[in-house]
């Protein structure tokens, strides 16, 4: 809701039509997402014809003839994401003190839509730019390609919760800290970091489900013999759509689904405890 110059206030819930748009934008959205589940659990092997419940092909997943290659896609998946976001919200944290802290600077809006392009460029010309830019710098597409492309559009995912939570904190409570003798980094370590924690936290999951979830930059720069899980599903899809990989895709999605909530709620918390004090 929102309040005009005349003091009235708007819900937009009472436009007419509202309702209904609402609802056609929800069933394009999740419609597709719930057939791929609710056939994942189906006990034949074709797709289009249901022959009863079965947990089979998630058994199938982790046991079945493309067990190992899933594995090690799942592996390199966590392990590009985990560190990706890792190094990018740290990156992130730097540059949101740097923003908001850091007061006027001759440079400051340039460098926040520095910040800002990844999420703004389409990924199809992030994807085309990176792998022209590590063909020129002559580095090998594999892992570490892949890694050093999620850091980088990584950062400013985990930079928008960051800033917001930190755009919260008064200054008052460093200055307090260095009044009493603390130096900066001290103030930073033991005063703002633990204040900054639920919007680092928040920024941490939302770069991993990205990086996790990523497929168009790490198709174009993964190299020979380096597969993580989108593009594993994607190899495997383009020799037929199988049960097994529905039931991989819902896992993944559930997974993502965890963690987004887990983000949203503890931004929420933080927030509420804000507006309490």
């Amino acid at each position: 809701m929102f309040t005009g110059n005349n003091n009235r206030t708007y819900n937009p819930r009472r436009y007419p039509g509202f309702l209904f748009i609402t609802l056609v934008c929800l069933l394009i959205l999740y419609a597709p997402l719930l057939v791929v589940m609710g056939y994942s659990f189906n006990d034949n092997l074709s797709i289009t014809k249901w022959s009863g419940f079965s947990l089979r092909w998630y058994t199938d997943v982790f046991t079945g003839p493309e067990a190992a290659k899933f594995k090690k896609a799942a592996w390199n998946s966590l392990s590009i994401a985990l560190s990706a976001a890792l190094v990018a919200t740290s990156f992130a944290t730097a540059a949101a003190i740097g923003m908001v802290r850091g007061g006027a600077f001759n440079g400051k809006t340039l460098s926040f839509g520095l910040i800002s392009i990844p999420i703004m460029v389409p990924e199809i010309v992030t994807a085309v730019a990176m792998l022209i830019f590590f063909s020129m710098i002559g580095l090998k597409l594999g892992y570490l390609s892949i890694l050093i492309a999620h850091i980088v559009f990584c950062i400013p995912f985990a930079y928008l919760p960051i800033s917001a939570r930190l755009q919260g904190i008064e200054a008052s409570f460093e200055e307090a800290a260095q009044d009493l003798y603390a130096d900066r980094w001290k103030a930073f370590r033991y005063v703002l970091m633990p204040l900054m924690l639920p919007g680092m936290l928040s920024g941490f999951l939302l770069a991993f489900i990205i990086s996790l979830d990523d497929f168009i930059i790490t198709n174009f720069i993964k190299g020979a013999g380096v597969e993580t899980l989108p593009t594993a599903i994607f190899g495997a899809v383009k020799q037929g759509i199988k049960p097994n990989i529905m039931a991989l895709s819902t896992l993944m999605l559930l997974f993502s689904v965890l963690l987004v909530s887990l983000s949203y709620f503890i931004g929420r918390t933080d927030k509420e405890k804000n507006d309490a004090n």
